[in-house]
């Protein structure tokens, strides 16, 4: 029996930090050292100031302040972290290629491998290594293949571990989970190696929620949990343009197919689109491994939740043109949140971004407030799609600090974020400072909508 008292995690993004954390936490006797090469990152997982963590999660703050320094360390040294711990988690970011083969729907493992390699070449002792990124199946064999082959006679067993975090509640999640996956080699090692990850989870997780699979099917179960959730929410955003021409209501529609059991309620909820670094990445690709395959009807049918996901963004943008006496030209469109859900600052994939991108093309001025996402942030994701020029952007994007603030002179505001905060403004108020008519165009359906009438806004939401 394996007894871990050393870990390892290389990555300290949204799910290295917290999942560490938690496993610091929960495991006072396993010294945690979570390490990154980006330096301005460690630096904020140490600060004194235990507000300034580079990672907003609720309930996050509490349990790095009481494991930080004790058993949980951030650190930029991956070589002495690697040679102490004899288990490894590689927890780096996974994103879609965009370049080559691939390009546009395989993950990019470049990080991933220049993991294994650093791995293969500081290790002394046998390790367990486990991959928690977000990977494309078959990934464990990659790695194992770098590891195995580098001759200095170390041993390296090779565990799938997925996270199947929801970003807003991941510390929930971790506390407790509705599962922990750990796939594994089918021999004598791999289950030795399994057993010392199960011994380290069931210091809190009941052992009946530990399932154990073979590498393959832990991998390929948590693309397929992504595909599945990502597919519910493109099915109810379908039916929410075919409810907005027929006088049909998406939220009762939602309600009413949610009572069913065999259905559920959970992810029925039609917005502006899923963002995201999970739901897209891993349908494209579960696209790409069933194309590799010959399998394009697979491919297909998965591919279209993406293509109602890309058009269920264009569409909210597209009305907002519509509506405002089709332009937007020199127009103040507020935006009321950028991150891609409420209690989060991760904008991967946002609406947002996509939103922004399309109305700026009709040269609109936009006006972004979000609680938590930084101007310097909403900035480089649009810089990133190379729409335009970062001049253009930094002209044409303004970010404010205040609500009331935000909505001086503005001609729209549109919700693209579901924060709670927002249902509580006071809406008299913001609309006594727009111009007239004041147009709102809510797409997470969060707010009172008779009640944005009464006030006098032209109210316009998804799926009504």
């Amino acid at each position: 029996m394996l007894k871990v008292k050393n870990i390892c995690c290389i990555g300290a993004g949204y799910v290295g930090g917290p999942t560490m954390a938690v496993i610091a936490h929960k495991c006072p006797d396993v010294k945690v050292t979570v390490v990154d090469l980006n330096e301005a990152r460690i630096k904020a997982w140490n600060d004194k100031d235990i507000t300034k963590l580079p990672i907003y999660e609720p309930g996050l703050e509490n349990i790095v302040k009481e494991a930080r320094d004790r058993n949980l360390f951030f650190s930029t040294d991956v070589e002495k972290a690697i040679d102490e711990a004899e288990m490894i988690f590689i927890s780096v970011n996974t994103p879609t290629k965009t370049y080559g083969l691939g390009k546009g729907m395989a993950a990019d493992l470049k990080y991933i491998e220049l993991c294994a390699r650093q791995i293969a070449a500081v290790a002394k002792t046998d390790k367990i290594v486990v991959e928690k990124s977000t990977l494309p199946v078959r990934t464990a064999e990659a790695i194992k293949n770098i590891l195995d082959n580098t001759g200095n006679g170390v041993k390296f067993q090779i565990l799938s571990n997925p996270e199947f975090l929801a970003e807003g509640t991941a510390v929930q999640d971790l506390l407790s989970p509705d599962r922990v996956l750990i796939g594994g080699d089918l021999d004598e090692e791999g289950q030795v190696a399994i057993q010392a990850l199960v011994d380290i989870y069931a210091n809190w997780v009941d052992r009946d929620k530990i399932l154990t699979t073979n590498v393959w099917s832990s991998e390929l179960s948590k693309l397929t949990a992504n595909a599945f959730l990502a597919q519910r929410v493109s099915s109810i955003n379908a039916m929410s343009e075919l409810c907005e021409k027929t006088g049909a209501n998406v939220n009762e529609v939602a309600k009413a197919i949610g009572m069913d059991s065999r259905i559920g309620s959970k992810f029925l909820k039609a917005s502006v689109g899923f963002g995201g670094s999970c739901f897209q990445k891993d349908i494209l690709n579960l696209v790409y491994i069933a194309k590799s395959y010959g399998l394009n009807e697979v491919a297909d049918y998965w591919e279209q939740v993406i293509i109602m996901n890309d058009h269920q963004k264009r569409r909210f943008a597209a009305n907002i043109v519509k509506t405002l006496y089709n332009t937007v030209s020199g127009k103040k469109i507020v935006f009321l949140g950028w991150a891609f859900k409420k209690d989060t600052n991760d904008t991967r994939e946002s609406a947002a971004i996509y939103v922004a991108d399309d109305l700026l093309n009709e040269q609109a001025n936009i006006a972004v407030y979000d609680p938590k996402v930084s101007q310097q942030k909403i900035l480089s994701d649009l810089n990133y799609l190379g729409t335009r020029s970062e001049t253009e952007n930094s002209e044409s994007v303004r970010v404010y600090e205040d609500p009331y603030e935000i909505c001086k002179d503005a001609h729209a505001i549109a919700i693209l974020t579901e924060w709670d905060e927002f249902k509580d403004y006071d809406w008299q108020r913001i609309y006594d400072k727009m111009k007239k008519p004041a147009f709102v165009f809510d797409g997470r359906n969060i707010l009172d909508g008779e009640k944005l009438n009464k006030i006098g806004f032209v109210y316009k939401n998804i799926g009504s």
